[in-house]
This record gives structure tokens, sequence and C-alpha cells, in this order.
């Protein structure tokens, strides 16, 4: 299954935001890099899988009628309750945006992929409270944002095809990964087919890379 977005041009304010932060973080990451590989990105995903799925209990808690989803109402109360204070133009930006199927509803996948925004969007926090309130959630989206850094070799905030392909080969300068699997792996991320992947785009085909509906993550190198 690709994911698509109904409107791609409708969030553009908010992946410029994405962007710019991105950019940040890449200066902030200077000279520091957690991996050297895809290989050493894959190592990580039982471990991303595991502290991932743990969200599912934060979910089903503001999930109030339990039908799967949360909605605009109920994705307030959870913010709320998180102390994550947004701006109403925010939080609808972040609900329509990552509602990638448009049933106006955030299903589990998708309030990963909100939750991570968040987490970026928010910045480092100015006292002592964790953005998130938990520790271990936000050292996974850290590390999650790592891998799009890794990923991002312009550093520009988005990522290109030319880019996957360096981060797959570099993987094996010996056995280069096919093309067509380069390819399918970018084609999971570039929803509008504009030959560019913003973080947010990225995120949804990397929580279906590391398998968070499964207990298997799918290849990224092979067939």
């Amino acid at each position: 299954m690709l994911y698509r977005c109904s409107s791609p041009n409708k969030y553009k304010r908010l992946d410029a935001k994405l962007e710019r932060k991105m950019v940040e973080a890449k200066k902030g990451f200077s000279g520091y890099h957690k991996f050297k590989s895809i290989n050493s990105i894959i190592m990580k995903f039982p471990q991303l899988r595991d502290s991932l799925k743990n969200i599912r209990a934060v979910f089903e808690q503001y999930d109030e009628d339990s039908n799967g989803t949360i909605d605009q109402e109920e994705l307030k109360k959870c913010l709320q309750k998180l102390q994550l204070h947004l701006t109403e133009e925010e939080v609808e930006d972040l609900f329509h945006s990552c509602d990638i199927d448009g049933h106006e509803g955030i299903q589990f996948n998708e309030f990963i992929v909100l939750l991570c925004l968040i987490y970026l969007l928010k910045g480092p926090s100015s006292n002592t409270t964790s953005r998130l309130g938990s520790p271990r959630l936000e050292a996974t989206f850290d590390t999650v944002i790592e891998v799009f850094l890794f990923l991002d070799k312009n550093g520009n905030g988005k990522l290109n095809k030319n880019d996957m392909v360096k981060a797959l080969n570099d993987a094996s300068p010996r056995e280069k990964s096919p093309s067509h699997i380069t390819r399918t792996r970018f084609e999971e991320m570039d929803w509008d087919r504009n030959g560019q992947v913003s973080f947010r785009e990225f995120l949804f085909a990397f929580i279906k890379w590391v398998g968070i509906d499964t207990d298997e993550e799918m290849p990224l190198t092979e067939g």
C-alpha cells in the first residue's frame, strides 16, 4: 500500500516549517553521525518498533469511542493532557495533514506521525519538563529524526532520489541495490511524485518499513 495525500499543496505551510526545523537539526548534528550506513539503521528497527508500539496505550486512552480513530476533539483533549500547547491553526494543520485517508479520524500509524511532528516542531524544551513526558519516546523520535538526517545528504530538509540511491548503495558499495528497489522505496515516500520527500512523507513510509503493525520489518535493500 502506498500512502497518498489528497491535497499535496494544501499543507505546504506545515511542510515548510518542518523543512526549516530539519535544516536547523542538520546543523545541530554537524560533525556527529549516529548512523554510518543503511544497515546500521536496519539494526535499530526491532528497538524502534517496540518503542513505537508502546504509543498504542496512549492512542487507545484518547480514542474515547473505541472506533480505532481519534477525531479532532479527541486530539485536542489528548494534546491538552500531554501539555502540548498548540494553536488552533497548528492543531488543524497537523490533524488534516496526518489524516491521509481523509476519513476525519487519526488512525494509530497517523497518530505516531503526528506526535513525532509535534516533537520536532516544539523544539528543545525550555525547562526540565520533557516535550512529550516520555524520555524513551523522545529518544525514539530523536533516532527517527537522525535517520532522516542521514538520508538527507544535501542538508536541505527534504529527500530526493539521489539521496536514497546514495544511502542504499553506501551500505554495500560492491553490491549496489537494484535500481527498481531504490525506485520502489523512494516512490513509497514521494506521494505527489514531485521528486522530493518531506519529513512528513518520510515518516509514514518509515513506520511501515519498521513494521509497527507486524513483528517483521520490511527489507530496504532486498527484493
